[in-house]
């Protein structure tokens, strides 16, 4: 498309491709300091980076209408962190950092977050924060102003800093329509059929890949005649009995909480960019990883028991490139840590 300026957008509603979202970049709808690498746009979303301050917060909150972030911050924060020397964020307990990014979206673009793949796998939950908006993870049509990011580490703790980057933003144009939905299973054969995390580990350093030994981190776990019992407070990696194809010409996201399947999240990233297992970008055969959370009660999976669904939405055009066309960690992939874990042996 050609490069408009804000307020010129006149599209379908549909989830906008990477050539649209440079458009938007060009335009200065969504600009940081430094500018956006070209290595944030991915096929159908951008991914957003830690500015150069957190805080500490006491507990986790909402800015009413009108309400500043900043303004909201002042009776709950404990303490100002300087995320440009790094600084590790303690399981247990909920920051809210600045992001690098923000945004002027024209009239008639929103926009909706999710934690990268890399975050979620790690149990890390990280949502999105604008002024005046009381609602996580989304953004408003033609929101002008600062991004946050509340970050609460569940299992591990982390060590981040400027640039880190945990979250990723897909914008949209109207109101997609969803265009299916599909369940996703689990796979409980194999001699590991999953992982659950060590409650007592070290700092997972965000920036670093394939540092970690899995096992200073994670249990490997053995179904018992294709049956796992989760234990309440718990967090498994599992893998999807189905292999997962998204459509070069659309988006998905994978629902974190279905109360009809299950009383557990099932994802914390939970977006798949167009491209995602298909045989084109070299991704044939890829699963779906759950992140699985399981909350109040015991619950015994049995192999192949629906666990989530995914929701489909239309791109306003095919993205000039795919997922994983170019490598990826995930394109490809079967039951998987994150990518800063040494490959499971």
């Amino acid at each position: 498309m050609a490069r408009p300026a804000p307020g010129s957008f006149d599209l379908s509603d549909s989830v906008l491709p990477c050539q649209d979202i440079e458009a938007l970049v060009a335009a200065g709808a969504v600009a940081a300091p430094g500018g956006i690498s070209p290595d944030q746009v991915q096929p159908a979303s951008l991914d957003l980076r830690l500015g150069p301050r957190a805080w500490r917060v006491r507990a986790s909150f909402l800015p009413r209408p009108g309400i500043n972030v900043v303004d909201r911050l002042g009776p709950l924060a404990m303490h100002e962190i300087d995320l440009a020397r790094g600084a590790v964020l303690e399981k247990g307990c909920v920051y809210i950092a600045e992001l690098a990014e923000r945004l002027a979206l024209p009239r008639g673009v929103s926009a909706r977050a999710n934690p990268k793949s890399s975050t979620g796998r790690v149990d890390l939950f990280v949502r999105l924060l604008t002024d005046g908006q009381p609602a996580f993870d989304d953004v408003a049509e033609a929101y002008d102003g600062p991004l946050y990011a509340e970050i609460a580490p569940q299992t591990f703790s982390v060590l981040v800093r400027s640039g880190t980057r945990l979250n990723q933003l897909r914008l949209k144009s109207g109101r997609p329509p969803r265009l299916s939905h599909e369940g996703v299973g689990v796979d409980l054969t194999g001699l590991v059929c999953g992982f659950r995390a060590r409650r007592h580990a070290g700092v997972i350093d965000m920036d670093r890949e394939g540092l970690y030994d899995p096992l200073d981190f994670f249990e490997p776990l053995t179904s018992r005649r294709g049956t796992l019992l989760l234990d309440p407070g718990e967090f498994y990696i599992l893998s999807s009995k189905e292999t997962v194809e998204i459509p070069v010409d659309q988006a998905a996201e994978m629902t974190p909480i279905d109360p009809a399947v299950g009383e557990f999240r099932v994802h914390y990233a939970g977006f798949f960019d167009p491209g995602f297992g298909v045989a084109e970008a070299s991704g044939e055969g890829s699963r779906g990883v759950l992140e699985v959370r399981s909350r109040e009660t015991p619950f015994l999976l049995e192999d192949g028991q629906t666990m989530a669904r995914l929701v489909f939405e239309p791109l306003s055009e095919r993205p000039r490139r795919l997922y994983g066309a170019t490598g990826s960690h995930y394109q490809s992939q079967g039951l998987a840590l994150s990518k800063h874990f040494r490959p499971w042996a």
